[in-house]
């Protein structure tokens, strides 16, 4: 997919809002997407955009972070070792809906004659609200108002307002709010989400065949229900409770329904003209590994008993002071450009969303916004998630690594089952178990060891927080890890001996089970290194408590010694022909596939060719070289990069939203500063643009985490080498400034940069030291710098192409050639028989 290079949001149906997206009319068409964009979220819970009447959608979804339930995998052929147990995300009982009938005609906003339409997510509020103006069947005139939230204060929490005012007669309205399983109900008028996208499609979330949420509890007492299950395989518990206040002139009469799946408290009202008629629904979700449904049920109350205890604009009021907070920590401002500033508080309010109030749990591929990748943990959290939070909400990155601390059990018992020392963390999980059926671009990917560790490793240099390392047993991490590496690799050679890494999968999902991954290596290299300056560090500090966390670990300094050793001796590719690091040891044998002439509807490649053909050729997914160029950019000269970036970005489809972050990043950093914005536009509107036509199923968690990363990383040219914090700005021509905050060793600080200075800032804290360009900067409190910046950078123009590099030499001295491996369509029709 070649980079986007200009707003592609339709301005008339989402005007330009640098604090909101607002929507100005309603799309059955898409209907998917919007109920992406829409959803509101705190990172525990998560409620799609569908409209609250409930009628049709992509997909009513309600999800709850680590709720899922297990099934076997049943592989066309086994081996030893492959994954035995999916998991897949539950869609949570659906409490948000409420059924609004007048005259005893329903209000179904696909078929309603709508007189005027607004839904807004405001930024600021953390609001999803919406207003229309409805003409009845019978023409009378309807005005409905709805008010949803996600609290970020109270992570149970959830809350619907909805109002509803007869404009100009009476009528008979009826609103019957309710929970309903959809699970496992059979909704006659839920569209099929598999008309939209493909079945077959890799990246939507697998299904299930039988039931999956057992009835284990149900009660109702005056307007509040609560609805109990059990997740059939995996055992997990959830209960879900509403309560109800209506506030209205209008005489009503209430009734009320409840059943294994469906909870109804039903309002029946005589409506005057002018009359409005407002319904307060308070929602509460629990969830457990092991409490019975009972317990669960417990806490809804409780949750319930305390918001019933003030009014209901606390709520909303302290999700306002929450964003605040959050605001004055994260914003990252735009002068002069507001398209773009909308489009980047959009993903940075998606970073919220997804990853607030996980408060000890992973952060999904999707966060809690669908059901995409079936609600898996992946590397995307802390290669593409953690830098945001480490550099902003420190604790919430704390409670991520924790969570990966907690997997480490799990993981030295994949590594003994794959016959490795140390540990091995799962590709894609939910519960602490390899997940990913296909290993070659699974399993193989052992790298996200590495790419944990380098996480690990940014969050305690960015905070100091040692404390979390030893105490906290994080340590653990950095020694399984390199135990891992140093068991998996070998030594070659007598005299100058290299160590390598063979059978394994770098990020680049279309090149498979390879020696020496460049990316591989490179990162693996960081994690020994990460491993043994840790240890030694803490027993040079605190003798005591390296003498404790050897002997929990079994830890030898022989060990230590070796994986030093290991770390310095790593076997890193280098091609003296083409100047470049091949992206692993066969690579550049490969010839090139032809991304100029491969048309549109052939990506992503991976839905139109088999793997084995992808694999034979020089083609990549997502970044792999060029992510390596970012997050070790210290082993590599400013010549090494620009040629890597050079051969490589053209050999890049753009398949994976995680690339063009990377590439925006290392773009700008050797000089392609228009491409770099092209990159970064085609990141910040991967999901508001749904450019890779998959954003119905969830927002892209990790794009929007790359989009922070281009933005303070590529632009703002900041770098934190194990703990010493550069900038060397990078601003395209078009924009008039960019200003962003950091967090660094518990200092929060402004930058602020134009084409001519950088300014620093302390806002909280004491002082923090940077370089800039080279130039030591001490930034303390009360006392802004400014640094001139002298733009003698190299700019190049344009952007990389296969053209560019067939008809090179290899080392070999054969000639490099491009080509699309497809048949012509007369053959097809004579060799397969097609009509």
């Amino acid at each position: 997919m070649n980079p986007v290079n200009s707003d592609p949001l339709d301005r008339f149906r989402y005007p330009v809002d640098e604090w909101a997206l607002t929507e100005s009319e309603f799309d059955a068409q898409s209907q998917g997407q919007s109920e992406t964009m829409f959803a509101v979220g705190n990172g525990y819970l998560g409620m799609r955009g569908n409209a609250e009447e409930g009628y049709g959608g992509y997909s009513n979804g309600t999800f709850i972070n680590g709720f899922h339930d297990t099934w076997a995998i049943r592989h066309a052929e086994e081996a030893y070792g492959f994954a035995r147990v999916g998991q897949t995300i539950v869609n949570a009982p659906d409490a948000k809906l409420i059924r609004l009938y007048v005259d005893d005609e329903p209000f179904i906003i696909a078929e309603a004659d709508c007189i005027r339409y607004e839904r807004r997510l405001d930024f600021r509020t953390g609001v999803l609200w919406r207003e229309i103006e409805w003409r009845a069947p019978s023409g009378k005139c309807v005005l409905i108002r709805s008010r949803r939230l996600a609290s970020f204060t109270d992570r149970h929490l959830a809350v619907v307002e909805y109002e509803v005012t007869m404009l100009d007669a009476n009528a008979s309205v009826v609103i019957s709010s309710q929970i309903l399983n959809r699970q496992d109900w059979v909704d006659e008028f839920a569209a099929a989400a598999a008309s939209e996208h493909p079945i077959d499609d890799p990246r939507r979330a697998a299904t299930f065949s039988d039931r999956v949420l057992q009835p284990r509890f149900k009660t109702s007492h005056d307007s509040r229900y609560i609805l109990g299950y059990r997740a059939a395989n995996s055992g997990m518990t959830i209960a879900v409770g509403m309560e109800h206040r209506l506030e209205t002139a209008n005489e009503y009469r209430e009734a009320s329904e409840i059943d294994d799946d469906l909870a109804k408290h039903v309002y029946s009202i005589q409506a005057h003209s002018g009359v409005p008629i407002r319904l307060i629904k308070t929602i509460a979700y629990h969830t457990s590994q092991r409490v019975p449904t009972r317990g669960l049920a417990d806490r809804c109350d409780r949750t319930l008993d305390r918001i019933a205890e003030s009014p209901i604009e606390e709520v909303f009021e302290r999700q306002r002071e929450w964003l605040d907070e959050f605001w004055q920590r994260s914003d990252v401002e735009v002068k002069g450009q507001p398209e773009i500033q909308q489009a980047i508080r959009w993903n940075l309010y998606q970073l919220a969303q997804s990853t607030a109030r996980t408060d000890g749990g992973g952060i999904a591929a999707k966060g809690v916004s669908g059901s995409g990748y079936g609600g898996h943990y992946f590397w995307d959290t802390e290669i593409y998630v953690l830098p945001f939070l480490t550099y902003t909400s420190p604790q919430v990155a704390r409670n991520a690594l924790r969570f990966r601390r907690g997997m480490l059990d799990a993981a030295r018992d994949r590594a003994r089952e794959l016959n490795q020392r140390g540990a091995l963390f799962p590709w894609r999980t939910i519960n602490g178990l390899e997940a990913g059926a296909y290993y070659a671009a699974g399993t193989a990917q052992y790298h996200i060891d590495a790419d944990i560790s380098h996480a690990l490793s940014q969050y305690v240099s960015a905070t100091g927080d040692v404390d979390f390392l030893i105490a906290g047993e994080a340590i653990d991490i950095l020694v399984e890890t390199a135990r891992m590496w140093a068991d998996l690799g070998f030594w070659r050679g007598h005299v100058n001996r290299s160590f390598h890494i063979h059978g394994v999968t770098g990020p680049d999902e279309y090149t498979t089970v390879v020696n020496d991954n460049l990316f591989t290596n490179v990162m693996a290299r960081a994690n020994l290194r990460a491993a043994v300056r840790r240890l030694r560090k803490v027993e040079h500090e605190d003798p005591e408590a390296f003498a404790r966390l050897s002997a929990r670990l079994d830890l030898r300094d022989e060990e230590i010694v070796e994986w030093a050793a290991a770390g310095e001796a790593m076997h890193i590719l280098f091609d003296e022909e083409l100047g470049i690091h091949p992206q692993d040891s066969q690579f550049l044998e490969k010839e090139l596939w032809d991304l100029e002439n491969t048309p549109p509807s052939k990506h992503p490649l991976l839905l139109h060719y088999h793997p084995l053909v992808i694999y034979r050729f020089q083609v990549i997914k997502q970044a792999d070289v060029v992510l390596a160029l970012l997050l070790q950019g210290d082993e590599f000269t400013e010549e090494e990069k620009r040629r890597n970036f050079e051969y490589y970005d053209a050999l890049t489809t753009g398949d994976s939203t995680l690339s063009a972050s990377t590439q925006s990043i290392v773009a700008a950093e050797v000089g392609y500063r228009d491409l770099a914005l092209e990159y970064f536009i085609t990141a910040l509107f991967v999901d508001l643009g749904d450019l890779h036509h998959n954003s119905a199923d969830g927002v892209h968690v990790a794009s929007t985490g790359g989009v922070w990363s281009a933005l303070a990383f590529g632009f703002g040219g900041m770098r934190d080498y194990l703990g010493t914090f550069t900038f060397d700005p990078r601003l395209p021509d078009e924009w008039e400034s960019l200003a962003f905050r950091v967090t660094i060793l518990g200092a929060r600080m402004h930058v602020a940069v134009n084409a001519a200075v950088i300014t620093f800032t302390i806002e909280t804290g004491e002082s923090v030291e940077v370089y800039v360009r080279e130039k030591r900067v001490l930034v303390t409190a009360g006392t802004p710098v400014t640094v001139a910046l002298k733009d003698d950078a190299p700019v190049f123009e344009g952007a990389p192409t296969t053209s560019d590099i067939e008809g090179t030499l290899r080392a070999d001295g054969s000639v490099i050639t491009a080509t699309i491996p497809t048949l012509d369509e007369h053959y097809l029709e004579e060799a397969i028989g097609f009509d």
